[in-house]
């Protein structure tokens, strides 16, 4: 599904007025009625700006640093970007606290703040500094225990904006999203990604990867996890699996997944992968969910 940007509409008109109670979320009952539509409208506009930023950068040579390991890398762009999503979020929620990909924890504590932010600059940073088009900005609000509210994954290089609010839907530039209905994991076309210590650690997705390969229609590797799961929800994709995920990579994604009528659960079919700091995810249309994980469950290592 591609819809142009300039034909974007306010996405609380698109949300169908998601002034939400959420009577069973306690965290949320306390301030009472949540107002995620104008929430969300003040986060596209964040992401959209955050996504400026990154194709400033991405037209200019981009030099990069490592962190982690020689493929775990980080530009100038990711941190200007994430400085820029935070302050903004900073400026209308000082009582929230934020967990950035490359900044840590920031605004108030997390313990006593009410909402919790997670915020991924970019998402492919690989294929970012690579000059490969497809990377995203993410940021999603949650509740303390990382149940997702709001979820946004903004694409600047073709202005695809995915958003998606607990019980509102999900929606591509104003669109709404639905997965596929494939019914059988043979006639999938699925996705996954490789830990940063992949050289070194056993446990590094290649023999899932092997036996994906040999049941399914198609395999692909794009390189931003926060995309294979708004691909999943808009339907280009039928199912997604990926170890060791940092909640920033995921949070808004699985949302998207989860309104699009989708299923998440981590590699034993338990739902909440999100609130492992290192999750094992798999994510579906649903209909090929239970294969999947006959697949997976076999390989996993304890």
């Amino acid at each position: 599904m591609r819809t142009s940007d300039s034909t974007h509409e306010s996405r609380s008109e698109k949300h169908a007025d998601v002034t939400i109670l959420l009577v069973c979320l306690p965290e949320v009952r306390e301030t009472g009625a949540m107002q995620l539509n104008n929430i969300l409208n003040d986060v596209t506009a964040i992401a959209r700006g955050a996504g400026e930023i990154i194709m400033r950068h991405f037209a200019a040579p981009i030099p990069t640093t490592l962190k982690s390991s020689r493929i775990d890398i980080v530009t100038a762009a990711d941190t200007e970007a994430e400085a820029f999503i935070v302050r903004e979020l900073l400026k209308k929620f000082p009582d929230h606290h934020i967990v950035g990909e490359e900044g840590g924890g920031q605004g108030a504590p997390a313990g006593s703040a009410p909402y919790h932010w997670f915020v991924d600059p970019i998402d492919g940073t690989v294929n970012f500094a690579s000059k490969l088009p497809h990377f995203c900005t993410s940021i999603a609000l949650t509740t303390p225990d990382r149940q997702p509210l709001v979820g946004v994954i903004y694409d600047p290089t073709r202005r695809e904006l995915f958003t998606a609010i607990r019980g509102g839907g999900a929606y591509l530039n104003g669109q709404p999203l639905r997965v596929t209905q494939t019914a059988e994991l043979l006639d999938a076309v699925v996705t996954s990604g490789f830990p940063y210590d992949k050289h070194t650690n056993p446990d590094n997705n290649l023999k899932e990867w092997a036996a994906f390969l040999v049941r399914i229609r198609g395999e692909r590797r794009l390189g931003s996890a926060a995309l294979d799961l708004a691909y999943l929800a808009a339907g280009r994709l039928d199912g997604y699996w990926e170890k060791d995920l940092k909640p920033w990579d995921a949070m808004a994604g699985v949302l998207m997944v989860l309104e699009a009528g989708g299923t998440v659960t981590d590699y034993q079919g338990e739902p909440n992968p999100q609130r492992q700091d290192r999750g094992r995810y798999v994510a579906s249309n649903g209909r090929i969910h239970a294969e999947m994980l006959q697949v997976l469950q076999p390989l996993i290592v304890r």
